[in-house]
């Protein structure tokens, strides 16, 4: 492990010398994840991206992309899309990125099954806002909204998500 990994167990996550409280999915940790199990996948998971909404915030990096009102993230395990960023209009089943919530006004972006998706393996396993405090997800990683931007504003390409259970 280095200083620059998110490290995320049942006590909450490491980062850079800090802890902070964070939520996992409903599923708890999973070795086996499956689309639509609420699990957080177990393993080191790279961060590839991140996405922000620029009507409420400021660019957190000058590598952030904007999320815009016809953003989307393919769930379809049937689909040649799975797992990736799509625009609307788009018949499948998916997930709209630019959410009437702030649960997605910042969204960094894992590597788990990606960029070559096995169908059903699970979609989009994201670090977003959560809910309200250690509220499950369905299987992302979720902070509070303060500690999340802090924490995206001194990741870089080379950090990784580390789930140990």
């Amino acid at each position: 492990m280095t200083p620059h990994d998110l490290v995320v167990t049942r006590w909450g996550c490491r980062f850079q010398g800090h802890q902070f409280p964070c939520s996992i999915g409903k599923g708890g940790f999973s070795a086996k994840k499956q689309e639509g199990d609420g699990a957080t996948p177990i393993g080191t998971h790279r961060v590839v991206g991140m996405l922000y909404r620029p009507d409420r915030m400021a660019r957190p990096t000058d590598w952030a992309l904007p999320i815009g009102p016809g953003d989307l993230w393919s769930d379809d395990a049937a689909h040649e899309d799975y797992n990736l960023m799509v625009r609307a209009p788009y018949p499948h089943s998916h997930e709209k990125l630019s959410r009437a919530d702030p649960l997605y006004d910042l969204v960094i972006l894992t590597d788990w099954n990606w960029p070559y998706a096995v169908k059903g393996r699970g979609s989009a396993i994201f670090i977003h806002a959560w809910r309200k405090p250690r509220h499950p997800t369905e299987g992302c990683v979720a902070f509070r909204p303060d500690h999340l931007c802090w924490i995206a504003s001194r990741i870089r390409y080379q950090t990784r998500l580390i789930v140990q259970p």
